[in-house]
């Protein structure tokens, strides 16, 4: 693979975009929007001058930039050997996407879906090259993470399997085989923590300090449930148990409803500044 297209610039974008640039890939980040594409090269720079600081890796932000070049567009990505999409939980936003990918990439391009529960088979069906659609479920941040939920949809090649994880090999990345089923593994057991610990909230049983001090303290976790919302986006957290309540028609799964008030209200977590905890988003 010569070059490597990475779909959106958000959060989840802007990972997989530095991960795949500091390992020696050439980078064609995508979206719709210059300036946030702007802002995303930006925080690159920053995230690679603070790598050495935050336990990763030495890095040159220079060398990692001069690997990435950024499109308006998903025409963008039309030469791209491999696309990683990672735009948001919204199939109706996803679906728009894949068709036009599939239109402008050649047919020996592979599709990457980075999502936290949309099934893979799902998305290949929009598609006229089902055999070439993977999902890869990467966790944020991305660099850090040291491992991914591979998901083989139900047309999926053995070729592009392969392809796929040689790739997360070169990444970095221990790739964990998953079937394609809604939410995989990771999200059908994080996102119902998160859903009820915001219920909690919701509730008035204890404040978000309260609830994710008993996770850190009584079971060692580095982070409670509503700190990982933060981290992943309250928005996002909302999408994905929407994902999960339609798809298994299963009152377990009902979105809490400060969820969506917070979603509604902006407050998106560290992206945004304010989620559950508020943030110093010049830094």
């Amino acid at each position: 693979m010569t070059v490597i297209g990475v779909i959106g610039a958000g959060v989840m974008g802007v990972g997989v975009a530095q991960n795949l640039a500091q390992t020696g890939h050439d980078v064609v980040l995508v979206d719709k929007d210059e300036r946030v594409l702007r802002e995303a090269l930006a925080t690159i720079g920053r995230n690679a001058r603070m790598s050495r600081l935050m336990g990763g890796p030495a890095l040159d932000p220079d060398e990692v930039l001069s690997r990435i070049t950024t499109a308006v567009g998903a025409a963008g990505a039309a030469k791209a050997d491999l696309v990683i999409e990672n735009v948001t939980e919204n199939w109706d936003v996803k679906r728009e996407v894949y068709e036009t990918l599939d239109a402008e990439c050649g047919p020996g391009t592979v599709f990457v879906v980075n999502t936290s529960a949309i099934p893979i088979t799902k998305v290949a069906a929009v598609t006229r090259r089902p055999d070439k659609v993977i999902g890869v479920h990467f966790m944020n941040p991305v660099p850090a993470k040291p491992a991914v939920e591979l998901i083989p949809g139900f047309h999926t090649s053995e070729d592009t399997v392969q392809r796929t994880r040689d790739l997360l090999a070169a990444m970095g990345k221990k790739a964990i085989d998953v079937k394609d089923s809604c939410g995989f593994v990771s999200n059908r057991v994080l996102m119902l923590t998160v859903n009820e610990a915001a219920y909690l909230v919701h509730e008035g049983v204890a404040d978000a300090e309260s609830v994710d001090e008993v996770f850190r303290s009584c079971f060692g976790h580095p982070m409670g449930p509503l700190e990982t919302a933060d981290l992943i986006g309250v928005d996002t957290i909302l999408y994905s148990v929407e994902v999960l309540y339609e798809h298994y028609a299963d009152s377990k799964y009902r979105p809490c409803p400060l969820l969506k008030q917070m979603t509604d209200a902006g407050l998106h977590g560290r992206k945004s500044g304010r989620g559950f905890y508020t943030y110093d988003t010049q830094n």
